[in-house]
């Protein structure tokens, strides 16, 4: 297992007055107890299709096979769909380079382009500027209802038409969404397949935002050339504490939820992950996601706050040494540590810092991070901490399958369904309707 979590400076017996109880973390890890077993029983029975992904490769050769589809001669592939049908993808695609500040225009092959957020004026542009006989789209929506996902759909459709390419719509898109269910109907499928455009299948039992082990993440994450199997594999080692019967202690996950649990009885409301690394910004934002929609409801819940190091010291530190004392942080380091460019003694001496002479911008890196974790704590905030040695497919897989077992596990554990999301519905049906109100 490559992941390492402590949270002993979460706890006041640590960290003094204002770490979070012993009692309430006691209290916690019973919650944390009770949800273990239900989830052990999830994957015993089989009732949790996400279980039953890690260490599983029955699926892989498909999705190599239409991303070696959609790559050839492609200059650019654009992915349609939004929230989770999209930010599980992003994240894998950091580890190729995607999105990594600097080198995102740089990579190799052809460019991605996660269009998740539905925007007039940057769709309508990036439909003008495509070179679109050398284009793939990719549209994603499990149920194939989504209207964001719908209407970029028509639009590339539209452009297509305009562009006298509309007889290449097969081979220039792809669906990815649910089997049609007897006698139902499926958007998606109605708006695509007259056009010949092939579809693969949406796992029914893998709702979007714990989508990313299945095609919908990994398809991305094999255009660009990442091991989709040793992504499964180290979920698979996240999983193995449950598979195994290991005890709550001794279960990563149950731990983090325990923690969780023990905020919620202090009615610590904000969880902040903060994590060292260009490669993990999307991870944080896909937690963001994960963790507000699947505990969010019936009054429960914490807000969880996305933070990049080092850039964020300098913008939120702040707030958290010396502002409310209402949050908990997870700190998520990597062993950068002798990483990066060397700096040159005489440079160093220059500048006033004979400090970094010799030494590499990961040595500051991964001081910093440790600082931030202790400072933290020394001002009596809780703060938990993972570390990773390396950042690869397979710490990435383990990385989000932690995280997903984590947030069922603190849903059991507070009485919430993880899986639903009632309150975004709504909003989704009342959209609709102002719509068509506006036609009106």
């Amino acid at each position: 297992m490559a992941l390492k979590q402590n949270v002993e400076q979460a706890l006041e017996p640590t960290i003094g007055v204002g770490g979070l109880p012993r009692a309430a973390f006691e209290a916690g890890l019973a919650g944390a107890t009770s949800a273990l077993r239900r989830l052990r029983e999830d994957l015993e029975t089989g009732r949790l299709a996400l279980l039953q992904l890690p260490g599983s490769e029955s699926d892989l050769a498909e999705i190599e096979a239409a991303a070696a589809g959609l790559k050839q001669g492609a200059s650019d592939i654009v992915l349609l769909g939004t929230g989770g049908s999209s930010l599980g993808g992003q994240t894998l695609a950091q580890l190729a380079d995607w999105n990594v500040p600097g080198l995102g225009r740089l990579a190799e092959g052809p460019r991605l382009h996660f269009m998740d957020n539905l925007d007039p004026i940057t769709f309508a542009r990036l439909l003008e500027r495509l070179p679109l006989p050398d284009t793939r789209f990719v549209a994603i929506s499990k149920s194939g209802g989504t209207g964001e996902t719908l209407m970029q759909a028509m639009a590339v459709l539209s452009a297509l038409d305009r562009a006298g390419l509309r007889g290449r719509a097969g081979e220039l898109l792809l669906g990815l969404s649910e089997p049609r269910k007897p006698n139902g109907r499926n958007a998606l499928r109605d708006l695509l397949e007259p056009e010949g455009v092939r579809f693969l299948e949406h796992h029914t039992g893998v709702g979007g935002r714990y989508s990313a082990l299945t095609n919908v993440g990994l398809l991305p994450a094999a255009i660009l050339g990442l091991d989709i199997r040793a992504i499964r594999s180290g979920a698979a080692e996240a999983l193995a504490p449950i598979r195994a019967g290991a005890s709550v202690n001794d279960t990563p996950a149950a731990v983090g939820a325990a923690l969780a649990i023990a905020a919620a009885l202090e009615q610590r409301g904000i969880h902040v992950m903060m994590a060292y690394a260009d490669r993990l910004e999307r991870l944080t934002r896909w937690w963001v996601q994960l963790w507000a929609e699947s505990l969010g409801k019936d009054g429960r819940g914490s807000q969880p706050v996305a933070a990049i190091g080092p850039v964020d010291q300098h913008s939120q530190l702040q707030l958290y040494l010396a502002g409310p004392n209402d949050k908990v942080f997870t700190v998520v380091t990597t062993g950068v540590a002798g990483e990066g460019p060397a700096i040159d003694p005489e440079l160093a001496r220059r500048a006033g810092e004979p400090g970094f002479a010799g030494r590499h911008i990961g040595d500051l890196v991964a001081a910093q991070g440790r600082a931030t974790a202790d400072t933290l704590a020394r001002n009596r905030r809780p703060v938990r901490r993972i570390e990773v040695d390396s950042l690869d497919a397979r710490t990435m897989g383990e990385l989000m399958m932690h995280f997903m077992l984590e947030t069922i596990l603190t849903g059991y554990g507070i009485g919430v369904d993880p899986f639903d999301q009632p309150a975004v519905e709504e909003g989704k049906i009342l959209a609709k309707q102002y719509l068509a109100e506006s036609r009106a």
